[in-house]
Protein backbone atom coordinates (compact mmCIF):
# COMPACT_ATOMS: atom_id res chain seq x y z
CA UNK A 1 0.00 0.00 0.00
CA UNK A 2 1.42 3.39 -1.39
CA UNK A 3 1.02 6.38 1.51
CA UNK A 4 1.33 9.68 0.55
CA UNK A 5 1.28 13.46 2.48
CA UNK A 6 -0.47 16.45 0.71
CA UNK A 7 -1.46 20.05 1.10
CA UNK A 8 -3.83 22.27 -0.11
CA UNK A 9 -4.14 26.10 0.11
CA UNK A 10 -7.45 28.06 0.19
CA UNK A 11 -5.87 31.31 -0.95
CA UNK A 12 -7.83 34.87 -0.20
CA UNK A 13 -7.06 37.81 -2.47
CA UNK A 14 -7.79 41.31 -0.95
CA UNK A 15 -11.31 41.19 -2.17
CA UNK A 16 -11.64 37.86 0.41
CA UNK A 17 -11.86 35.35 -3.16
CA UNK A 18 -11.15 32.42 -2.93
CA UNK A 19 -8.65 30.67 -6.04
CA UNK A 20 -10.03 27.83 -7.73
CA UNK A 21 -8.73 25.80 -10.32
CA UNK A 22 -10.00 22.97 -12.25
CA UNK A 23 -8.15 19.63 -12.90
CA UNK A 24 -7.55 18.81 -16.81
CA UNK A 25 -9.87 16.15 -18.09
CA UNK A 26 -7.27 13.70 -18.51
CA UNK A 27 -6.15 13.63 -14.60
CA UNK A 28 -6.02 9.96 -13.05
CA UNK A 29 -7.55 11.33 -9.95
CA UNK A 30 -11.42 13.81 -10.14
CA UNK A 31 -10.38 14.72 -14.05
CA UNK A 32 -12.71 18.00 -14.33
CA UNK A 33 -12.60 19.04 -10.78
CA UNK A 34 -12.42 22.54 -9.04
CA UNK A 35 -10.15 22.24 -6.25
CA UNK A 36 -7.49 24.63 -4.38
CA UNK A 37 -3.83 24.43 -5.44
CA UNK A 38 -1.54 21.90 -3.58
CA UNK A 39 -0.10 18.70 -3.69
CA UNK A 40 1.79 16.04 -2.23
CA UNK A 41 4.45 16.98 -0.37
CA UNK A 42 8.20 15.02 -0.04
CA UNK A 43 8.73 12.72 2.64
CA UNK A 44 10.06 15.22 5.86
CA UNK A 45 9.18 17.99 3.31
CA UNK A 46 8.42 20.91 5.88
CA UNK A 47 4.28 22.23 5.44
CA UNK A 48 4.82 25.62 4.66
CA UNK A 49 7.19 24.86 2.46
CA UNK A 50 6.12 22.20 0.24
CA UNK A 51 2.41 24.21 0.00
CA UNK A 52 4.17 27.21 -1.30
CA UNK A 53 6.37 25.07 -3.54
CA UNK A 54 2.88 23.21 -4.84
CA UNK A 55 1.13 26.40 -5.22
CA UNK A 56 4.17 28.08 -6.90
CA UNK A 57 4.00 24.65 -9.49
CA UNK A 58 0.44 24.82 -10.05
CA UNK A 59 -0.73 28.61 -10.16
CA UNK A 60 2.58 30.11 -10.73
CA UNK A 61 1.36 32.35 -7.50
CA UNK A 62 4.00 33.13 -4.30
CA UNK A 63 1.42 32.85 -1.21
CA UNK A 64 1.54 33.55 2.68
CA UNK A 65 0.60 30.43 4.93
CA UNK A 66 -2.17 31.96 7.77
CA UNK A 67 -3.34 28.84 9.58
CA UNK A 68 -3.87 25.13 9.35
CA UNK A 69 -8.05 24.51 8.46
CA UNK A 70 -8.95 20.93 8.33
CA UNK A 71 -7.48 17.67 7.70
CA UNK A 72 -8.59 14.98 5.28
CA UNK A 73 -7.88 11.07 4.81
CA UNK A 74 -9.00 9.53 1.93
CA UNK A 75 -7.85 6.63 -1.04
CA UNK A 76 -7.37 8.10 -4.56
CA UNK A 77 -8.77 6.30 -7.43
CA UNK A 78 -5.20 5.25 -8.01
CA UNK A 79 -5.07 3.03 -4.63
CA UNK A 80 -2.77 5.60 -3.08
CA UNK A 81 -3.57 6.15 0.56
CA UNK A 82 -3.34 10.25 1.32
CA UNK A 83 -3.43 11.98 4.56
CA UNK A 84 -3.99 15.71 3.75
CA UNK A 85 -3.80 19.24 5.69
CA UNK A 86 -6.00 22.42 3.91
CA UNK A 87 -4.46 26.21 5.42
CA UNK A 88 -5.74 29.15 4.59
CA UNK A 89 -3.27 30.85 2.84
CA UNK A 90 -3.09 35.11 1.36
CA UNK A 91 -0.85 36.18 -1.62
CA UNK A 92 2.68 37.33 -0.59
CA UNK A 93 2.08 40.33 -3.00
CA UNK A 94 -0.48 42.36 -5.28
CA UNK A 95 -0.32 42.31 -8.90
CA UNK A 96 0.81 38.57 -8.98
CA UNK A 97 -1.35 36.64 -12.39
CA UNK A 98 -2.21 33.32 -12.31
CA UNK A 99 -0.06 31.25 -14.75
CA UNK A 100 -1.77 27.77 -14.69
CA UNK A 101 0.36 24.11 -15.33
CA UNK A 102 -0.33 21.36 -17.80
CA UNK A 103 -2.55 19.68 -14.61
CA UNK A 104 -5.31 22.58 -14.48
CA UNK A 105 -7.30 23.93 -17.41
CA UNK A 106 -8.78 27.37 -15.59
CA UNK A 107 -9.09 29.19 -12.96
CA UNK A 108 -11.18 31.93 -11.52
CA UNK A 109 -11.62 34.15 -8.24
CA UNK A 110 -15.04 33.86 -6.44
CA UNK A 111 -16.75 34.64 -3.26
CA UNK A 112 -17.18 32.11 -0.94
CA UNK A 113 -21.00 31.35 -1.51
CA UNK A 114 -20.24 30.94 -4.73
CA UNK A 115 -17.23 28.75 -4.56
CA UNK A 116 -19.27 26.41 -2.47
CA UNK A 117 -21.42 25.37 -5.55
CA UNK A 118 -18.79 25.02 -7.78
CA UNK A 119 -15.60 23.38 -5.66
CA UNK A 120 -15.49 19.49 -5.37
CA UNK A 121 -17.49 18.27 -2.75
CA UNK A 122 -14.67 17.34 -0.60
CA UNK A 123 -14.13 20.31 0.41
CA UNK A 124 -17.27 21.79 1.31
CA UNK A 125 -16.76 21.40 4.69
CA UNK A 126 -13.47 23.43 4.75
CA UNK A 127 -14.86 26.66 3.51
CA UNK A 128 -17.73 26.34 6.12
CA UNK A 129 -14.96 26.20 8.64
CA UNK A 130 -13.17 29.14 6.63
CA UNK A 131 -16.53 31.04 7.15
CA UNK A 132 -17.72 30.10 10.98
CA UNK A 133 -13.74 30.23 11.84
CA UNK A 134 -12.38 33.10 10.31
CA UNK A 135 -15.44 35.29 10.10
CA UNK A 136 -15.27 35.03 6.07
CA UNK A 137 -18.10 36.09 3.79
Amino acid sequence: MKLGIAAKSFILNDKKELLLIKRSENDVHKPGAWEVPGGRLSRGEDFAIGLRRETREETGLDIEVISPIKVHSFAREDGEKITMTTFLCRLASANQQVMLSKEHSEYCWLGIESALSRIVGDFHEDILILKKNFMIK
